[in-house]
């Protein structure tokens, strides 16, 4: 009966090296040059003095006032009132009280950017930039009438046209990575030779080990 003899473990340094290295040099790069970095943007417009503006400004409201001087993180609790406000006006339909937003010369862009967003979670349509201040009101309700009901279709309402942009922006993430592999291709086919190269040189490795240990 012949003696089984203990084989020392393998291990194939250069090509372990070559498919750890290479993927994080790959990543570096990637991160160097913004690869991955998503851009987006908002349509923002802000109405000049007109006679719209005047008339908007003409409907007399008990305005509850929020003042906003920082930063996010210091102005999220004022936000957060800022958006219970909000709903309870939208709720009770309040045509009575409405409410301004001060922007502060010290605010941080991020907050007028999250105060657009609570409009938009809060459904409120009925609002307007003057200078430095928001300012949302409610409008009485029409009376019920027998008349057949027209459904209003908001042109731009992300809500409102939710599947579509949702679609759009799958769309448009799925065009950006197959970019991202036609402007790379060649890392991702040098990577790949690589990969092949180090399993054959591995495999050959252990038959060479296996017949000198016969």
């Amino acid at each position: 009966m012949t003696k089984r003899e203990k084989r020392k473990k393998i291990f194939y340094v250069p090509g372990m090296i070559s498919l750890v290295l290479i993927p994080l040099v790959c990543f570096y790069h990637f991160y160097k040059v913004d690869a991955f970095k998503d851009e987006r943007c908002i349509d923002i417009n802000i109405p000049s003095d007109s006679i719209e503006i005047k008339n908007f400004l003409s409907l007399k409201r008990d305005y509850q006032v929020f003042n906003f001087q920082n930063s996010l993180d210091l102005e999220r609790n004022n936000l957060n009132k800022l958006q219970f406000a909000l709903r309870n006006l939208n709720r009770t339909n309040d045509t009575i009280k409405g409410i301004q937003i001060h922007l502060g010369k010290k605010m941080k862009y991020e907050v007028y950017i999250r105060i657009l967003d609570i409009f938009i979670i809060e459904k409120m349509l009925l609002y307007t930039q003057y200078k430095d201040d928001f300012f949302v009101v409610m409008l009485p309700k029409p009376k019920p009438s027998n008349a057949e009901k027209i459904v209003p279709i908001v042109c731009g309402y992300w809500e409102a046209n939710k599947d579509y942009f949702l679609e759009e922006e799958r769309k448009a993430k799925l065009k950006y990575i197959i970019s991202l592999y036609e402007k790379y291709w060649i890392v991702f086919l040098g990577y790949f030779g690589i990969v092949l190269i180090n399993i054959f040189a591995l495999v050959k490795f252990n038959k060479n080990q296996n017949y000198n240990q016969k």
